[in-house]
């Protein structure tokens, strides 16, 4: 990457010496009315050039600087507040206490499996006195 920009700068550079090689004519510059400068077309871009974008240029790196520095803030406040390490040894989780009671086997005498009886008074069969 930093050959790409060298290469660039010095094809800037190139074109600026073209610039200047085949405008070199003097030229007067009225600032004020009684302030008359006479300078090169050269100097006059350049100069031109230079009062626009010194000034974004210093912006740019107020406002990379302040970016660097809240990232900053934000990755030291995000280090800071990283779960602590997990422990070497688990601890077992409690057991469950609603757990399901297992249905009964079914009796070896009958093939059918034993279905659940009601407690209740008035579904038990009557029972004959003697």
């Amino acid at each position: 990457m930093q050959i790409v920009r060298t290469a660039v700068w010095v094809l800037i550079l190139f074109a600026l010496l073209l610039f200047s090689w085949f405008n070199w004519n003097p030229v007067e510059v009225m600032i004020w009315e009684n302030l008359l400068i006479e300078t090169k077309v050269p100097a006059l871009v350049i100069v031109s050039f230079l009062l626009g974008l010194v000034p974004m240029w210093i912006y740019h790196r107020g406002v990379r600087w302040t970016l660097s520095r809240k990232v900053a803030s934000l990755e030291n406040a995000a280090r800071t507040n990283i779960a602590p390490p997990v422990s070497a040894k688990p601890t077992p989780a409690p057991a469950a206490t609603d757990t399901p009671k297992p249905a009964p086997a079914p009796s070896p005498e009958s093939g059918s499996p034993a279905l659940p009886q009601d407690e209740s008074e008035d579904l038990k069969p009557e029972s004959k006195a003697p």
